[in-house]
This record gives C-alpha cells, structure tokens and sequence, in this order.
C-alpha cells in the first residue's frame, strides 16, 4: 500500500466510526482523530512521508510489529500502547480498519459508558473483530 492509499482508507475508515471528530490540535500536518475527545488516530497531513499512529493493546501491538515490516512503536507517542504504519507492501486497506477500527475501541472501552457513541463489544462483534 502507497502512502496515499494508506491516508485515504484511513481517513476514510475513522470518519466511519460513531462519534469520531477531524481535529488538528499540533497544527496543519496532523489530522487527530478523536472521539469524545480521546484520541484514536493520528494521520500525517503533509506530502512528505505518510504514517499512521493508532492505539493498540500492548501485547498486540507487539505482535504486529514482529509480523509486520511496515509497523512500528509508536511515532512521538507511547511506544508499549501505539503502533505507527507506514506505507509498505506488508499494509493492506483490511489492516488499516481493522487496527483503527480496535484502536477506536479500545478508546471506547475506556470512556464512561454514559459518554461512549457504541457498546465496545456490540460493535467490535458487529465489525467482525470479536473473538
């Protein structure tokens, strides 16, 4: 997957996601993905070199880096619970929602439930990603 593509399906995966908000909180090249205002994702804006920085279970985000070539710690964040994608051969559009997809969740899990859009495991069932 190119960069563009990598930007594109990101951006369109997190707008998907009930209660998701486009902010740009560290200035013009970064697109911050927040909901209730928590952040899930964070996407280069720029031209220059595209990535993607989602949350992620530490011992998941563990494993995706081992398994994956194209992901890595966390850029600029938490390197035990975030993950940054760059464009690879080893990053699909399927690996793209599906860790955006957990990473909104796992945001979810830990709002109030008064505040949370969806039901966390409801909607990863829904998604496909339960179990």
């Amino acid at each position: 997957m190119n960069g563009d593509d990598l930007r594109e399906t990101a951006h369109s995966v997190a707008q998907e996601l009930p209660g998701s908000e486009l902010t740009r909180p560290f200035g013009p090249d970064w697109d911050v993905y927040k909901v209730r205002g928590k952040v899930f994702a964070l996407l280069t804006r720029s031209a220059g070199p595209q990535m993607l920085t989602v949350k992620a279970d530490p011992e998941d985000g563990e494993a995706l880096r081992r398994q994956y070539a194209d992901i890595a710690p966390g850029y600029h964040m938490n390197k035990r619970h975030w993950v940054t994608l760059t464009p690879g051969e080893s990053i699909s559009p399927g690996l793209v929602r599906e860790v955006l997809t957990i990473s909104y969740l796992l945001v979810v899990e830990g709002l109030p439930r008064a505040r949370r859009p969806v039901d966390p495991a409801a909607y990863a069932e829904a998604a496909g990603l339960a179990g």
